[in-house]
């Protein structure tokens, strides 16, 4: 079966002002593997006109996508071939221009994931560093002023919350503070020890799934936090570099898969190199050094406990 999926990752940045302390992007790496990276609007076009099939585009990931001064002429491009641009992996909402915040409404932006993990400015700047709480609730509530102006419901708007020791306390008062502004709250468990949560039966109170930590997590379920949402980006989502290189996930930034801008967008994804990383993921190939999935965290945490991602958990057909 060949894969050809109608939504696409596509990183429109991969710069971002803040330096939180656990993210690649603050640590130099994302820069090192990567680059410092703007996705301009002239490749973005010819990328769009040579895959009409592409009906939604998810542009977060490893940068701010406000950085991107082109992002305007993206949001209309994408509006005018009727494609829905979404940023639900996360922005930091702290540097955009009035004119970008009114083209997120007027162009139909479907979903914004806000990364707020605090419901004060001191909270909020301990793992936001270089942030500013204050000017992010206002661009939130300028958001909301063009969406009554243009009397849209778009974009929808969530509210990222990152539940860490230091914050655990807050996370009722900023559940509030997202009903005020008409925004999703979402409680998103963190990626390592920067900052452990202290108070476990009051996380495990306000977590919807009744865990406080990505190891409490596996241990409750018999599988990887968030291992199935990232690891089926294969399939269903497969992540493209500013530059066109196919990353295949999120997580990836060390090897690629080949290049969307320079080759055929189905020809990569139906690769061998790409089936291989696919049937590694389903348990069904052993690793191979040359396949990004390789050095990942999560992969090898999937191959020892033998957690592998199913090819029909989620209507995904496994390709032959």
């Amino acid at each position: 079966m060949r894969i050809q999926p109608t939504k696409i990752k596509l990183d429109v940045s991969t710069v971002c002002q803040l330096k939180c302390p656990s993210c690649s992007t603050a640590q130099g790496q994302i820069a090192k593997n990567l680059g410092s990276k703007i996705l301009k609007i002239g490749p973005f076009k010819k990328f769009l006109d040579a895959n009409p099939g592409i009906r939604t585009i998810e542009l977060s990931n490893w940068g701010e996508i406000f950085l991107n001064r082109d992002l305007p002429q993206i949001a209309q491009y994408a509006h005018e071939k009727k494609v829905v641009l979404t940023a639900a992996n996360g922005v930091n909402l702290n540097t955009v221009s009035d004119g970008m915040l009114e083209a997120l409404v007027k162009y139909r932006f479907g979903l914004i994931t806000c990364s707020i993990d605090g419901a004060s400015r001191e909270t909020y700047q301990i793992y936001r560093k270089g942030g500013d709480f204050e000017r992010v609730l206002a661009n939130i509530k300028k958001i909301n002023e063009y969406k009554a102006a243009y009397r849209s419901d778009l974009p929808k708007l969530r509210w990222q919350f990152i539940v860490f020791g230091h914050n655990e306390h807050e996370v009722p008062r900023a559940r509030q503070m997202a009903h005020k502004l008409g925004m999703e709250f979402y409680l998103k468990l963190a990626w390592d020890d920067f900052s452990p949560v202290k108070n476990r039966e009051l996380v495990n109170g306000l977590s919807a799934r009744m865990v406080s930590d990505r190891k409490e997590y596996q241990e409750k379920f018999g599988k990887i936090y968030l291992a199935e949402k990232i690891c089926s980006q294969l399939w269903l989502a497969p992540q493209i570099n500013t530059d066109g290189r196919v990353l295949g996930c999120s997580v990836n930034y060390w090897g690629d898969y080949g290049n969307a801008f320079e080759e055929d967008l189905t020809a990569v994804l139906n690769n061998e190199k790409m089936t291989y990383a696919r049937q590694m993921l389903l348990g069904k190939k052993v690793e191979r050094k040359d396949i990004p999935c390789t050095r990942c965290s999560i992969y090898q945490e999937m191959k020892k406990s033998r957690v592998w991602l199913f090819s029909r958990r989620k209507g995904i057909e496994c390709p032959t």
